[in-house]
């Protein structure tokens, strides 16, 4: 079979070798012990492997190659042939040699296996160069006991003065219009075996210096000192960019590029492949999210019952409020959802809520639409403004009434409980609309009156009368303000030393113990009238009842799981439209009782957009930056592969966690083989360009380098969290 590289070689484009003279060539170099670089057969990938290929190409288009010759796969007998070749580049012997794999498998379009295959530098004499040659040919056999083909290719050592790696465009971002270089003093092998952490360059697609990055001196003196001054210099930085550029246009796409810089200033390309990895990059027009004030309502991760329960009439009771205020268009609001999950975590369209400032703040203020809207709608809020304490009041006691009358979930019939959840998920709409808008128009109150003051002084009076913790939410509902809402788990009754919540938010503060209180006693505060809370302002009142509202939907789905036989983190796997059809008489989806939890998700990132497939990328207020990492914690690396995770640190050694990070000292290429069954990986040197770096974004899988100390800070069997976007990397996980 003919590979697409194959069919460049036939002169695709009429760029490369011709046609008739490249089958020739091929038929006549089968069994060639060497095949010189310049050799029209040498542009073959199926005859001298795809790193020579490129090469080959490079050569032949201008670029700035090194000589050499390949070792085709299934070549070399002719013993003879080989050695006048190796005396010819060596020079009888005095020249040192780098001995190179080069296989179709590898440099290609769909895979890199950057790294996964062996060289060996610094070749002297016949006898280490017959060594080298071998030791090429044994790193073909794969983990899976296959072999992989292997062509050799044959080089002069280059003495460098500075190399690294250039990409033609920036995987890590996913854009094509960045360039980005990372670069070592010395030659590039350190820096693309993850030994050092180069400095880093970002570059406009013209070639400006957009952001600078210096390399670290590292953390142990085996690592290698680092000399002084940056590797390369403004002008070498254009010449690379013009070499980028030129590759691009020989090779139809951004490209991989190996570089040096010699002793006499000459620069060399050792390495031409595609670009296999890049990051998943936002549409044009995508919705700025974050979890901003909706994380304090609910700050963990959701089962799918929970989003339909609290997510969804969250979404339709702020866009109401919105609405009603003239913030958002009302065709805006009917398509974009306000708030929405990602990953199982709650997160808002901030630009909707007016928690993000206008990307163009200047043109915003010329643009009338706002203006005429607010000004429509100045005079119903006006209205609104004085009417709705009173509102609130009459909401709040609607709900009171209403919750009060609610019968114990044991005894409800079956069509009743489901009447009762679906008025839950209505209120919630008008609570959270009320809300919002109590939010925006009314004064902020002191934070002595808030839902979660008056929560902290019931508890502590209830403590102090000896009321165990098991009953403190039936003797004081009030109490509920401090915990978020689950399904899969029981009540919650803060301990002690909670910490007031200035805002009045009903998320939980700390560390929690889950009450024994059954949700059919017949003390459980939503089956009899409640005491009211004197002194709440409407916003905090209101509040309060959302909670309240949001835990008798927790005892009403509880017994619908007992009812349908399913426990009830299996039923909160489940849509409520499928949860309110099987309590109607209809049956549970066929797959009811194999559905897995999704895994677990870390935080999102204060401000991100979805890519396709909903892959979160966290927004930076600046595409330059301060060259300045680190959140002043130690927390901060680079970000080298995209993506966030949760896991349990590894050091590769002894069992693996089912959800292992791979925490290491550096980006060893001999790690290849552990990355398909990883969760994450941490470096505390290498660069976003390394071998194992792009082998991490041809997995998906998320990799921060550079991340100080890990080693130290994350002993196997810790648990992490890391964005490979940002380079952020925390001990512990999110709740």
């Amino acid at each position: 079979m003919t590979t697409l590289d194959e069919r460049h070689g036939d002169g695709a484009g009429g760029r490369d070798v011709p046609g008739g003279e490249a089958v020739l060539a091929l038929a006549g170099a089968r069994d060639t012990a060497a095949v010189p670089l310049d050799d029209p057969g040498a542009a073959l990938p199926g005859l001298t492997g795809s790193k020579a290929a490129n090469l080959a190409r490079a050569a032949r288009a201008g670029l700035p190659v090194l000589p050499g010759f390949v070792i085709p796969h299934g070549g070399g007998g002719d013993t003879v042939a080989l050695r006048r070749a190796w005396d010819d580049l060596s020079d009888g012997g005095t020249l040192p040699l780098v001995v190179r794999s080069s296989s179709p498998r590898e440099d290609t379009e769909g895979s890199s296996l950057a790294g996964r295959f062996a060289s060996v530098l610094d070749v002297r004499g016949w006898p280490a160069f017959r060594a080298a040659v071998g030791t090429v040919l044994d790193s073909a056999r794969l983990p899976d006991g296959s072999t992989a083909p292997m062509a050799v290719l044959v080089q002069p050592m280059l003495g460098a003065r500075a190399g690294g790696v250039m990409f033609g465009a920036d995987p890590v971002a996913g854009r094509s219009d960045r360039m980005l270089v990372s670069a070592v003093h010395g030659g590039p092998d350190s820096l693309v075996g993850g030994e050092r952490t180069g400095t880093g360059y970002w570059l406009s697609a013209r070639g400006r210096l957009l952001r600078t990055e210096q390399a670290e001196q590292p953390e142990h003196p085996e690592e290698g000192p680092l000399e002084k001054g940056p590797p390369l210099t403004r002008s070498e930085l254009a010449r690379l960019v013009r070499l980028a550029r030129r590759a691009r246009k020989v090779f139809g796409g951004p490209q991989d590029i190996e570089f040096g810089f010699d002793t006499d200033g000459r620069l060399w390309l050792f390495q031409s492949r595609p670009i296999t990895a890049m990051a998943a990059r936002p549409a044009r027009g995508a919705r700025l999210l974050g979890p901003g004030p909706v994380a304090e309502t609910l700050p963990t991760q959701l089962t799918p019952l929970e989003e339909d329960l609290w997510v969804t009439p969250m979404a339709h009771g702020l866009a109401a409020a919105l609405d009603i205020g003239g913030t958002a268009p009302r065709r805006l609001l009917r398509t974009v959802p306000v708030v929405r999950t990602v990953g199982g975590r709650a997160a808002a369209d901030l630009r909707l809520l007016g928690a993000a400032r206008p990307r163009h703040p200047w043109l915003a203020l010329l643009n009338p639409a706002p203006g005429a809207r607010r000004l429509a709608a100045a005079w119903r809020v006006g209205r609104l403004g004085t009417a709705l304490p009173g509102l609130a009041t009459d909401l709040v006691a609607d709900v009171d009434r209403r919750l009060a009358g609610v019968p114990a979930p044991a005894g409800t019939p079956s069509p009743a409980l489901v009447a009762e959840l679906r008025w839950t998920r209505r209120v919630l709409v008008s609570l959270h609309a009320q809300e919002a808008l109590a939010g925006a128009l009314l004064p902020e109150p002191p934070t002595s009156r808030t839902a979660a003051g008056a929560a902290l002084t019931a508890l502590a009076a209830a403590r102090a009368r000896g009321v165990p913790d098991a009953r403190v939410i039936a003797a004081e509902p009030v109490v509920l303000a401090l915990t978020a809402p689950s399904l899969r788990d029981r009540p919650r009754t803060p301990d002690a030393h909670v910490p007031e919540q200035g805002d009045g938010g009903t998320g939980g503060g700390g560390p929690h113990r889950a009450s024994e209180q059954d949700p059919r006693h017949a003390d459980h505060p939503l089956t009899h009238t409640r005491s009211p809370v004197p002194g709440l302002p409407p916003r905090e009142a209101l509040r309060l009842r959302i909670r309240w509202v949001q835990e008798l939907q927790v005892r009403l789905a509880r017994e619908a799981a007992r009812r349908t036989g399913l426990d009830v983190e299996r039923l909160a796997l489940l849509r409520w439209t499928e949860v309110a059809a099987a309590l109607e008489g209809g049956p549970l989806p066929a797959d009811a009782h194999t559905r897995v939890p999704p895994s677990a998700s870390p935080a999102l990132p204060d401000a991100f957009r979805l890519a396709e497939g909903e892959v979160v990328v966290a927004e930076h207020h600046d595409d330059h930056r301060d060259d300045s990492r680190g959140d002043g914690n130690g927390n901060r690396g680079l970000g080298a592969s995209r993506g966030r995770a949760v896991g349990t640190a590894w050091d590769g050694t002894g069992p693996r966690p089912p959800d292992a990070v791979l925490v290491v000292r550096t980006l060893d290429p001999a790690l290849a083989p552990l990355l398909p069954d990883l969760t994450g990986l941490v470096a505390q040197t290498g660069s976003p360009l390394s071998h194992l770096a792009v082998l991490a974004r041809e997995f998906g899988l998320p990799a921060v380098v550079g991340a100080a100390h890990a080693v130290r800070r994350f002993p196997p069997g810790s648990r992490l969290s890391l964005d490979g976007t940002t380079g952020d990397v925390r001990a512990g996980e999110a709740p």
